[in-house]
């Protein structure tokens, strides 16, 4: 990272180039376990019919991959401190890549399982030491340009993932969407044992056992009762879920308050600017989350659009968020979030309004506007908020940040994907009711589904459109603030000169 600044001193210039090749170590090890997150829901039917099983069983190698993703997820922070965020990242790549191979290689779904929880344990540790690691490796002057270039495989990977797996599941085999992690794996491993420069262990003064016990049963059980939220808010599972979740993270939050060295510091949560800026960051993540879930369901389901087909069709998403992402990120380091913020909601509202509009008739074409919408305003705001969080953090707090936002945002997502299905599936519900459609058997159903959905996709897109609108309000007071010091005074803990 950059030296502090000398009182008095003029500031060295700094180059994206003198970080470049420790960014592509970090950019190829998050690329690989996005794109392979959202490479595995194209497989599952081609996996149900090869292990001869059903949906239920072989959809736990999501749910595991999930569960296992939330619970390691506050430990990130604890372990990057205690021995540093290169040895943490460069084993969680070794762990996902070789539980990528393993995942090639079962020949029962219940192994298949275990070794995507496996792959789970690797992944969970990836995104937020990644985030603290580029975070540190940034002058606070060009946090915004660097963070932005972290976020372009964030949005690119998930567009590129269904094409890929698309293509490899119709035409070659579902081992190739683990096979194809370890060259990326290697090439992560080797220019980051090449280039990552080390990280100062700190002096962590205790262990938390409490905390990292309740952190991810906490997490894992909450990111699963609101999961199965989607099938049933009612059912066993999804109250079990959340009254578990729930009561492990309030005795969590305890703990952690109360502890000397804590798993996660919640203590950040007095800064009000905090705060109100990681609740917009919610309500930005259940509106971007949302639209990436719901319009891939309404071209499969009602428009009987194939997976291959559906990335295609979703991939100029991916591309105008890639070409808006380091865009957002100097517009960052210039003006701050407020208006990235207020100006991406906007677009993606507009997108929104547009997908609310859509029926059996919609072509590919006819999404392309709204589509290059959504993409740029994703691109203009999502990483430039994240930044905004980690810099209202005291910078020897930033690795517990990036655990904490982390984790929150893998519960705000599986809240995402259960309050849309839950909506869409009681509007679809009510309108089979008003319209009189008599249903006796499956043919039927589905005939009444096709005839209600574009109906039902519009209610739930609208219902989007006013949270996108409520987050376009929230923006506006967002604050560009100043970047908060360490209680030791502002200093930065890698120096440029140990990347060469």
């Amino acid at each position: 990272m950059s030296k502090p600044a000398v009182p008095g001193a003029a500031e060295p210039e700094f180059k994206i180039t003198s970080i470049l090749v420790p960014l592509i170590a970090i950019i190829s090890g998050i690329f690989m376990v996005i794109l392979d997150s959202t490479a595995m829901n194209v497989a599952l039917s081609k996996l149900v019919v090869d292990f001869n099983t059903d949906l239920p069983t072989i959809q736990w190698t999501v749910t595991g991959y999930m569960l296992a993703t939330a619970a390691v997820i506050p430990l990130s922070g604890w372990l990057s401190d205690r021995f540093g965020a290169k040895q943490v990242f460069l084993t969680s790549v070794v762990l996902f890549t070789v539980a990528s191979v393993l995942c090639a290689t079962p020949n029962s779904a219940e192994w298949l399982i275990v070794f995507r929880i496996l792959q789970g344990l690797g992944g969970g540790f990836v995104m937020p030491v990644a985030m603290a690691y580029v975070f540190r490796l940034s002058p606070p002057n060009k946090i915004g340009q660097v963070m932005g270039m972290l976020g372009v495989p964030i949005l690119l990977a998930p567009a590129i993932g269904p094409i890929l797996a698309g293509w490899l599941v119709e035409y070659h085999s579902w081992h190739w969407i683990f096979l194809i992690n370890l060259p990326v794996g290697i090439f992560s491993l080797i220019f980051g044992l090449w280039k990552l420069p080390a990280t100062p262990r700190k002096e962590v003064a205790g262990f938390d056992l409490p905390g990292m016990i309740l952190g991810p049963i906490a997490f894992a059980a909450l990111s699963y009762g609101i999961t199965q939220g989607a099938e049933s808010w009612s059912s066993a599972k999804t109250l079990g879920g959340i009254i578990i979740g729930a009561g492990a993270l309030i005795a969590f939050i305890l703990v952690e308050l109360k502890a000397k060295i804590p798993l996660i510091e919640l203590r950040v949560f007095k800064s009000v600017d905090f705060s109100f800026s990681i609740f917009v960051q919610w309500v930005l993540q259940f509106s971007l989350f949302g639209a990436i879930f719901l319009l891939p369901q309404f071209l499969q389901q009602a428009r009987g659009f194939g997976a291959f087909d559906t990335g295609l069709t979703l991939f100029p998403q991916a591309i105008a968020s890639g070409i808006m992402m380091p865009i957002g990120g100097y517009l960052f380091d210039k003006i701050g979030v407020r208006w990235l913020v207020v100006i991406g909601l906007t677009l993606v509202s507009g997108a929104i309004y547009q997908y609310s509009h859509v029926d059996l008739t919609t072509e590919s074409s006819d999404l392309l506007l709204p589509l290059i919408m959504a993409g740029s305003g994703m691109g203009l705001m999502m990483m430039p908020l994240n930044s905004h969080l980690i810099k209202k953090a005291p910078q020897d707090l930033v690795s517990r940040v990036t655990s904490l936002t982390s984790a929150m945002q893998q519960v705000i997502n599986s809240f995402a994907v259960a309050t849309l299905v839950t909506v869409l599936s009681s509007r679809v519900s009510t309108l089979i009711t008003e319209k009189n459609i008599v249903i006796t058997g499956p043919a039927d159903m589905q005939k009444a589904m096709l005839a209600v959905a574009p109906e039902a996709f519009g209610y739930t897109f609208r219902v989007m459109l006013f949270i996108a609108i409520g987050g376009i309000f929230l923006g506006l007071f967002l604050r560009r603030g100043q970047h908060q010091p360490t209680e030791e005074g502002s200093k930065h803990e890698v120096s440029i000169e140990a990347l060469h």
